[in-house]
Formats: C-alpha cells, structure tokens, sequence
C-alpha cells in the first residue's frame, strides 16, 4: 500500500478581473473573510481567502483571463452545513444560484459564479453521502 503524504487541498488559485468586486463577492455574498492580501510594493496584485481547516482559495489579478468549459479544472466546490440559508443569502445579494438538487452521490447541491465566471458548486453533505461510504464504491450518474 502507497503512503498517502497529501492530508487535503490547501487551496485553490483563481484570477479576477477586478480585485475589489471579488473581495467582496466571496466576503459579501459568502461570508468568507481575507486572511491577507498580496501586493508588489502598494500594487495590490492579490488576496487569500480563508476557508478554514486549513484550506484556502487565492486570488490575483489578471484582467484578461477568461473561463472554457474545456478548461481542466472545472469549478470549485465549496461545503456549508446550511444550503437553504446560504441560498436565501445570495440571492438577497441579487446574485444568481440554482435551486438546491440531491445529486447522485446523496449530497445536496446548488451552483452559482463569482464575478470572474468561476463556477461555484455548493455541497451540503448528508448522511448518505457517498463521499463518507465505504471506500470503492460506484456512483451510478444519471447525465
């Protein structure tokens, strides 16, 4: 058996195309606070977001990036213990999520963008989660 060095992501890495206009989405909106900020001598070029337990997702700057549906990464996910509030949360901010659906791997789901187009997948874990299942299981999708 491989030793399993990695304990968890640390973070994801995102370009914006306005730096303040993300700040404040992701602090607003989602209620995720800076835990510091990047600058190249008084250019803010960038900020870190604190998730907790250790994982983070960081943000520079980069005006003339844009998001494909090939692109390799796909979307980020992000975990809450309260989808019906966090939902009701956004859209009081007049930002556009889905309607919370049980995915096919027993966890509620809703999706929504930041500013920048980064696709947002909202998880709430339930007890039939497959992801806290015994390991090697199969989840049959139906898309």
């Amino acid at each position: 058996m491989t030793t399993q060095f990695i304990k968890q992501v640390a973070h994801a890495c995102i370009f914006a195309h306005d730096l303040e206009k993300t700040a404040n989405f992701y602090r607003d909106v989602l209620g995720i606070e800076k835990a510091f900020d990047f600058k190249r001598g008084e250019d803010w070029i960038g900020f870190y977001m604190d998730l907790g337990a250790r994982t983070f997702i960081e943000v520079f700057r980069k005006g003339e990036s844009r998001f494909a549906e090939t692109d390799q990464i796909n979307h980020i996910c992000l975990e809450t213990e309260d989808l019906d509030g966090l939902i009701a949360q956004v859209r009081a901010q007049g930002v556009a999520i889905t309607d919370k659906k049980l995915g096919v791997d027993g966890t509620w789901q809703a999706w929504s963008a930041d500013p920048n187009g980064v696709k947002l997948e909202i998880f709430q874990y339930t007890a039939e989660s497959l992801q806290f299942g015994p390991k090697g299981g199969v989840c049959q999708v139906n898309w």
